[in-house]
């Protein structure tokens, strides 16, 4: 099946160690862009299974203050709030050599996503795309960035011919309203990696890239099988 030769996987024997190594394959990413054009540009994901590859990236060597950070989506909370993708970011990523990375927040001081969307539009498109590399991550219902079943403007969302960059987004699982980068906006990269953890998630991952089952209708199907940009997946139990 053709979808299948996009996606190679990167197993690890304990997580340390791909978070050691998924660091070293992103710095590298940034190291190049900012030798090429004096600038890099990185997407990442929220929630718990990036902590230890966001500490491992800090300690990165490379000229931070030329890296731009952002978020593939945020919840719509503010900074403050213990749900913030982008307080985790803060306290765990632009820190040590990182500090002096410039972060891109997705949430503008808006009651709602839909009324704050245009401000983020606004501010996304000052983004020096593409992506240098762009890290997603995959929840146990086969959602990634905002991309979750029966979302509200999931079709939108995962349409590889809309030209927008962001979208919110609201779904039953998805707990607060959200905001989202869409998929081909996330596929405007030189790199995409998609990090996850667990039996569980490699199961539920292998039986998304065949489509078998309930499986075949996980978002995230929609990044497995698009051509334009290979994926690297990095597992560890």
């Amino acid at each position: 099946m053709p979808e299948i030769l996009n996606v190679t996987t990167h197993s690890f024997s304990d997580c340390q160690a791909l978070a050691a190594a998924l660091a070293e394959r992103v710095a590298e990413r940034l190291r190049e862009s900012i030798d090429q054009r004096n600038t890099a540009l990185l997407a990442v994901s929220g929630g718990s299974t990036p902590r230890h590859f966001f500490e491992r990236l800090s300690r990165q060597m490379l000229d931070w203050s030329k890296v731009q950070v952002t978020l593939v989506d945020e919840r719509w909370v503010p900074e403050s709030h213990e749900r913030s993708n982008a307080g985790m970011v803060k306290a765990l990523l632009l820190k040590h050599a990182a500090t002096t990375a410039q972060f891109v927040p997705l949430y503008a001081d808006a009651p709602t996503p839909e009324a704050g969307l245009a401000v983020v539009r606004a501010r996304m498109a000052t983004l020096p795309l593409p992506f240098d590399a762009v890290v997603l991550g995959m929840g146990n219902d086969g959602h990634t960035a905002s991309f979750f079943p029966g979302g509200d403007r999931l079709p939108e969302a995962l349409d590889l011919t809309n030209a927008a960059r962001v979208l919110p987004m609201r779904a039953e699982g998805a707990g607060e309203p959200r905001i989202t980068f869409t998929l081909p906006a996330l596929l405007d990269t030189r790199a995409l990696f998609l990090h996850i953890e667990g039996e569980a998630k490699r199961q539920l991952l292998a039986d998304a890239r065949l489509g078998l089952g309930e499986a075949a209708g996980f978002p995230v199907r929609a990044v497995l099988t698009q051509s334009r940009v290979p994926v690297a997946v990095y597992w560890c139990p």
